[in-house]
């Protein structure tokens, strides 16, 4: 299934019921009064938001919403029903914004969260309401007021304990296979990962973390190089960087440095994040060459870890790392 994490969308609230003209009409009472029932109140668009979804795909075939429109009023003091509310469900970590201004509305980070989009117009009143001592006979009653109708934004952020970022054939989705369950997309060029993946990396007395695989970052995608806004964005909710480094390449410190300018320039905050840096292909480099290259990246003052993606050597001690620095951060908050 394809990744969606932005989509236009349309809401239309319904409609208030009109207010009803109408007289009682009983035997042996000439001239009754008014009895008129007011409108019912048209249905709200509510967007929820669920951890049981993790794409936006349906928004690609259906991008209009809308509510019911509440029913009018009848004779004998009957009040029309209030129209249904249109429930959209959508992803944890979506963010609500008018399409027009790009202002945020709501930011639904948690399971169950709720934004009404749109708000159904109040239903008009019979002529019960207009009675008086000098007009017991009012034939007068209120319209339905509109509902509310929009276009509307929306953007996913991935909600992940731990977000993997890396140059471009770095390794990451071969590191992800390893750490969890999932299957992504896997060859000896960059660029397979087009889209975020999620893994759910298990542990044996440990709640499960999820990993997300933001596809391959390059220099100037703070400036939207590469769709580099649309992969950057998903960084934001993580807790855990892991900083993935292929050292078979020429320069491997030169592509940490550039990344992490890239990581400054979106987003200051993201640097002083918590971050472990990886070393990985360690099976085509000589000892001699990764002691230098660890000591060199050991003064970024991030955890420094080795591994070989390819063999498995060193992922062990890289979930038991994980395992306990998730601890940490769960201790704090």
């Amino acid at each position: 299934m394809a990744f969606v994490d932005e989509a236009k969308f349309f809401v239309k609230a319904g409609d208030g019921g009109n207010g009803c003209i109408s007289f009682r009409r009983e035997k042996y009472v000439p001239k009754g009064g008014p009895n008129g029932g007011d409108g019912g109140r048209g249905g709200n668009v509510i967007i929820q938001s669920t951890n049981k979804m993790h794409s936006l795909i349906d928004f690609r075939y259906r991008s209009h919403f809308k509510a019911e429109n509440g029913v009018s009023g009848q004779g004998k003091d009957m009040h029309g029903r209030n129209g249904k509310d249109c429930l959209m469900m959508v992803p944890s970590g979506s963010v609500i914004k008018d399409s027009d201004t790009d202002e945020i509305l709501a930011d639904l980070i948690n399971d169950g969260d709720t934004f009404i989009a749109a708000a159904g117009g109040n239903g008009g009143l019979g002529n019960t309401h207009f009675a008086s001592g000098t007009n017991r006979t009012p034939r007068i009653a209120t319209k339905g007021k509109k509902g509310e109708e929009k276009w509307l934004k929306i953007e996913l952020k991935l909600i992940a304990d731990v977000g993997l970022v890396g140059f471009p054939n770095a390794g990451k989705s071969t590191l992800l296979s390893r750490l969890s369950a999932a299957n992504p997309k896997i060859a000896d060029y960059p660029f397979t990962t087009l889209e975020p993946q999620l893994g759910v990396l298990q542990f044996e007395h440990f709640d499960p973390c999820i990993i997300a695989d933001i596809p391959g970052l390059i220099q100037g995608a703070s400036k939207g190089v590469g769709l580099g806004h649309t992969f950057l964005r998903h960084i934001e909710r993580t807790k855990i960087l892991l900083h993935l480094v292929d050292i078979s390449v020429e320069c491997p410190e030169e592509n940490y440095s550039i990344l992490e300018d890239e990581l400054l320039s979106y987003k200051e905050e993201l640097v002083n994040r918590t971050q472990i840096v990886v070393l990985n292909k360690i099976d085509k480099v000589s000892t001699e060459d990764i002691k230098i290259l660890r000591k060199k990246f050991s003064q970024t003052q991030h955890t420094v870890v080795q591994i070989s993606c390819k063999t498995g050597k060193g992922i062990k001690a890289l979930k038991t790392l994980l395992m306990e620095t998730l601890e940490r951060h769960r201790e704090k908050s």
